[in-house]
């Protein structure tokens, strides 16, 4: 199996790098260290804005001109999903639990959330209101989701630790899942430019832009 080409690596904001979105024009990105959203414009690599997340950034996507972020909350680690309103801050009131209270990345296919559950090797399509539509089985544990046209690329592993990293894809149409290429690093989210892709070596605190 091919691996990816790396087109660049940069460094992240914060430690531990968990979370990204591409919003048409910048890139997002969450810091379980810091526990504070980003927003990055990728032709410096400058923050024009940032803010601290309600819980840890586990996930998120962007929906138009807001934001939804995946936040593990209180000490418990209550999963859930939050509305981000750039320029202006998280709404206090709208607060989507996840199914299972479980749940890492999300995803947006202009219709409908997304959110992977690693350890169950699914993806859920939600309603409005969080309930299960439609359920996507893989084959390994997603760290990384995003969706682009009717596929949903997702970053997985069978070994959190040690083992290897792979981008795949399901097709919304068919349920099938396909191997696409090996990523050569643990990674931690995905995000599509458009051309190429972006995902976090949270370990070594960067952010890396790459191609298939």
């Amino acid at each position: 199996m091919k691996t990816i080409t790396e087109l660049a690596r940069h460094p992240a904001p914060a430690d531990l790098p968990q979370s990204l979105a591409w919003d048409g024009e910048t890139l997002w990105l969450g810091s379980l260290a810091s526990k504070r959203i980003y927003q990055i414009d990728t032709s410096d690599w400058s923050v024009k804005y940032e803010i601290a997340a309600p819980g840890t950034p586990f996930g998120m996507v962007s929906i138009g001109e807001e934001l939804r972020v995946l936040c593990g909350e209180t000490e418990e680690d209550f999963r859930n999903i939050r509305r981000l309103m750039p320029g202006h801050g998280f709404d206090t009131v709208f607060k989507l639990p996840c199914p299972d209270d479980t749940g890492s990345q999300l995803g947006w296919d202009g219709h409908s959330l997304h959110v992977s559950q690693w350890y169950k090797q699914k993806v859920l399509a939600l309603s409005p209101n969080g309930g299960v539509t439609k359920t996507y089985d893989a084959p390994r544990g997603i760290c990384g989701q995003v969706i682009v046209g009717n596929f949903i690329y997702l970053a997985n592993t069978a070994e959190e630790e040690h083992g290897a990293y792979y981008l795949g894809r399901i097709d919304t149409t068919t349920g099938a899942y396909e191997d696409l290429a090996l990523i050569p690093f643990p990674a931690r989210a995905l995000a599509h430019d458009g051309t190429h892709f972006y995902s976090n070596h949270r370990a070594a605190g960067e952010t890396v832009h790459f191609s298939l």
